[in-house]
């Protein structure tokens, strides 16, 4: 079993940027797609981005492109999502998670979720 924890929330205003951090525990994730996902009280958990475990490939929910960027370093088992230009919207728990696959991730393929990190943006 990975354990995930993410750092890096907290509460900043409209047009700032955050970075999260993803360390990974227990086991390497070098081979796997990671991802961020996000939930907002009382909304369904999103997908926000992913990238993949072996040719870096990246993929970014409609809402985040061109603000957010996810990469990774495997030699720290870390994954990071850094958010620049940030709106209200976008106040959530953010959760990492790990996927069963290579290349891509799904909630029905994710293995492991870490506890999450609280992000809030004010206006």
């Amino acid at each position: 079993q990975v354990q995930l924890v993410e750092s890096g929330g907290g509460l900043v205003q409209a047009g700032d940027s955050l970075r999260l951090s993803c360390e990974a525990s227990g086991r390497t994730i070098s081979d796997y797609a990671v991802g961020w996902f996000r939930q907002a009280p009382e909304k369904e958990r999103e997908f926000v981005a992913s990238i993949s475990g072996s040719t870096f490939r990246v993929v970014y929910a409609n809402s985040v492109k061109g603000r957010f960027t996810i990469s990774r370093d495997n030699a720290k088992n870390t994954v990071y999502l850094q958010m620049n230009s940030l709106k209200p919207e976008d106040t959530a728990v953010y959760f990492c998670a790990v996927s069963s696959q290579r290349f891509t991730i799904s909630l029905p393929s994710v293995t492991s979720w870490g506890q999450g990190t609280q992000v809030t943006v004010s206006s």
